[in-house]
């Protein structure tokens, strides 16, 4: 069994994201488990990619790596447990994810901004809060080989990174990087897939703002559909 190294950041000190943000106090209570430390960017303006690149080292080859979100609050205590399981099965494990990718796909979910791919070609569940309610959006069956998965959540251990060279690109700061390591990790022919893995996100991203529409440009460029 792996240890696990989570690594997110956040725009919080320390204190405001050990004691306010979903991750946090996540952390606080999953404090048991030994085999879970963290890498948290505090008080952090830098992009995703090279926050989680920089983990991505030879002192981490023995550690399976939890990249994800400040306020995703982890449910599931099981976390080590679902994450030996899935990467038993799964190179890159997350907790939703399309089992197809369209031409032109805007996220692991949506062929177009609104437009939700079919429901059969999508897998896992991801519970959310909207205005002060929570529910579980569940989108099929876990446990499915998928071509994308939802940046919420992606594990990895450190080692097949390392022994094939894949890293995030630092071109995606906080938009389509989940896609496009989607995408290049396929190319380095690893195989992804959903884990059931209970957790809440507390946001439900920001399509359609401008920094979005400059990602998805870019995004576009590079892989051409």
């Amino acid at each position: 069994m792996s240890d696990l190294l989570i690594v997110a950041a956040t725009r919080k000190t320390r204190f405001q994201f050990e004691r306010r943000s979903p991750l946090g106090l996540s952390l606080r209570r999953m404090a048991f488990d030994q085999r879970i430390t963290n890498s948290i960017a505090y008080q952090n303006t830098e992009g995703l990619p090279g926050i989680f690149n920089r983990q991505i080292v030879a002192k981490n080859r023995s550690k399976i790596l939890v990249f994800t979100h400040d306020d995703v609050r982890i449910d599931d205590y099981w976390l080590s447990t679902r994450l030996d399981e899935g990467l038993r099965a799964f190179d890159v494990v997350g907790v939703a994810g399309n089992r197809r990718r369209r031409p032109n796909q805007v996220s692991w979910a949506f062929t177009a901004p609104g437009r939700w791919d079919m429901p059969g070609s999508l897998s896992g569940a991801v519970a959310h809060v909207h205005r002060s309610k929570e529910a579980v959006s569940f989108y099929g069956a876990a446990k499915q080989k998928c071509k994308l998965l939802d940046g919420v959540l992606l594990a990895v251990k450190a080692s097949t990174l390392i022994a094939c060279g894949l890293r995030f690109d630092e071109q995606f700061d906080f938009h389509f990087y989940d896609l496009d390591f989607c995408r290049s990790a396929q190319r380095h022919g690893l195989t992804l897939g959903t884990w059931p893995i209970a957790l809440t996100h507390a946001s439900g991203g920001s399509f359609g703002s401008s920094d979005w529409e400059e990602a998805l440009q870019r995004y576009r460029t590079k892989w051409r559909g």
